[in-house]
């Protein structure tokens, strides 16, 4: 069981480093001050019509699911592709194309049971056999699915409304996993998917379920999606990404437009109704434009200090007399709200959060988290001389190629050195780092950040062999009660226990949660205070 939850932890870094994508993105953030960033007022009735005109930063590289981690690519897909799981208000996974299933032999034998009556695009009903192409396809040559798939035997249909997944052994985070449209297992009819490979789907083969359909992909210029009159929508209530899904635009139509500063001059002046991903150092100016709404997006990300378990001053193996403590000594030195002051800058934009995931996300526990942002010098220094430290130098590695990255960097050397730790600062760039943090006798410390996951097991550092190499055999326990046990308060009751261990062994010192934002027009109603990680139009309309 041991090494087999290590291969899993490693393959489940590798797909997030593939996904990387640097978002500062939180679970459930509050409104920001000043009403012109609140949300409009919602009418009584929702109007059907219209184009939506989104302007994105780009263009996706393809809109396949199965085979890409782009979060562009994610936006716009999800609106006509869906797979059997989502995640809810509190990133919990819950049935979408699925009814629910029976967890059998252990959780060894999973049924999952089908929604019938489900059209595909091409007007053709969604049964099993449509699930059971899709998910191998997805095993076998997904980004995501070998993770999964590692540890299935085979799937195969139960009837024209079930599907069954045999198992090796009981690997919980298999919902989870369904649920991310994000490089996720997306259901396709079976001759779009059955002879597939790992090359990405054509254009011609964008059919799935979803309230809009694919409609036109114009290079440089637009993707457009139509609404689809014969959509089976879900009967529960609609709750985050989850539950009942209404189109009422006409055509939703995502324009590639790179600058920012264009995006929002043309959200000002009219050209686009939507725009995404716009700079901090607007957001006082967006705040105050009467003509501009403001939305946070939820899905913090964090800015994360890596310790080196290997090699050096931290290791188990190293001079220190108790490397836990100089580690713990280290992190309670630090003050975070001036290292997120500088990195993120405005307060709307940021959290003191010392829990590993956001708040009203629903691994959000405060085990440990008395320990976070102390900027307790004094107990540091006695920290430091228990652990038997003397002034050895300590090598801190970062990069200006990130603004944040630098900017938490900075302040996290001086709050150090002040401190009476000898900081050995090194600025690189992201490329020579990144080469540098793999071998051990180079560091001691290294910054990062890490974006928003929904379930916890997809950390990196969880896995034990991404630089820092945590590796106890407190955590391989752990680690292993974490992936075995079958239902959700369980695994987070062991989630608590491994985020009390971090405090403890610090293999990683987490800033706060750090959030991107978003603006459109006050035309726009269904919105809310906040979007969710990959923003979504359904349920949202004009006035």
């Amino acid at each position: 069981m041991k090494n087999l939850n290590r291969t899993v932890f490693v393959l489940l870094a590798v797909c997030l480093v593939l996904s990387a994508q640097i978002i500062w993105a939180g679970g459930k953030p509050e409104a920001p001050e000043g009403g012109a960033a609140r949300p409009a007022p919602v009418d009584a009735q929702p109007k059907t019509g219209g184009v939506l005109r989104y302007a994105t930063i780009g263009s996706p590289p393809t809109l396949d699911q199965h085979a890409v981690t782009s979060d562009l690519s994610t936006t716009i897909a999800q609106h006509w592709a869906e797979g059997l799981y989502t995640f809810n208000a509190a990133y919990e996974p819950v049935p979408m194309l699925a009814v629910g299933e029976e967890v059998k032999d252990g959780g060894k034998l999973i049924t999952i049971q089908l929604r019938q009556g489900v059209l595909f695009h091409n007007g053709k009903e969604m049964t099993s056999e449509d699930v059971v192409a899709s998910l191998q396809r997805w095993g076998e040559h997904g980004v995501r699915g070998p993770v999964v798939f590692k540890n299935v035997d085979r799937v195969e249909a139960a009837g024209r409304y079930a599907v069954n997944l045999y198992f090796n052994q009981p690997f919980s985070p298999w919902k989870t996993m369904f649920a991310m449209v994000n490089g996720g297992p997306m259901i396709h009819p079976k001759e779009v998917v059955e002879n597939q490979g790992p090359e990405p789907i054509g254009r011609a083969g964008y059919i799935g379920t979803g309230p809009y359909q694919f409609a036109e992909w114009v290079d440089d210029r637009y993707i457009s999606l139509k609404r689809f009159d014969r959509y089976s929508a879900a009967e529960r209530p609609a709750d985050g990404y989850a539950g009942k899904r209404v189109a009422y635009f006409d055509e939703i139509r995502f324009i590639p437009v790179p600058d920012a500063q264009t995006r929002v001059n043309g959200l000002q002046a009219g050209d686009y109704d939507y725009a995404e991903q716009i700079p901090g150092d607007l957001y006082e100016l967006m705040k105050a434009d009467p003509n501009v709404m403001v939305t946070l997006n939820q899905g913090a990300a964090a800015g994360m200090t890596f310790m080196n378990s290997k090699e050096g001053v931290f290791s188990p193996n190293g001079p220190m007399k108790d490397p836990w403590k100089l580690r713990q000594a280290v992190m309670i030195a630090l003050d975070m709200k001036p290292v997120l002051l500088a990195s993120v800058g405005p307060e709307d934009l940021w959290r003191l959060n010392g829990s590993i995931t956001p708040e009203g996300t629903y691994f959000y526990t405060k085990a440990g988290t008395d320990k976070y942002s102390q900027a307790n010098i004094a107990r540091a220094k006695q920290l430091a001389a228990e652990a038997g430290y003397s002034g050895e130098k300590i090598v801190y590695m970062s990069t200006t190629q990130y603004k944040t990255i630098h900017d938490t960097s900075v302040v996290i050397d001086k709050q150090l050195r002040d401190a009476g730790f000898n900081i050995d600062f090194q600025v690189y760039d992201w490329a020579t780092l990144v080469s540098r943090r793999a071998q051990p006798a180079l560091w001691d410390m290294f910054q990062t950040f890490h974006g928003f996951v929904p379930d916890p097991v997809l950390y990196t550092f969880m896995s034990v062999s991404y630089p820092g190499w945590w590796d106890t055999p407190e955590k391989s326990r752990l680690a292993d009660e974490f992936t075995s046990a079958m239902d959700m308060p369980a695994r987070k009751a062991a989630w608590e226990k491994i985020q009390a261990l971090l405090y403890e062994q610090v293999p990683i010192i987490k800033s706060g949660d750090g959030y991107i934002y978003d603006i459109y027009s006050p035309k726009m109603q269904g919105i809310g205070e906040s979007q969710l990680i990959w923003p979504r139009f359904w349920g949202v309309s004009f006035k």
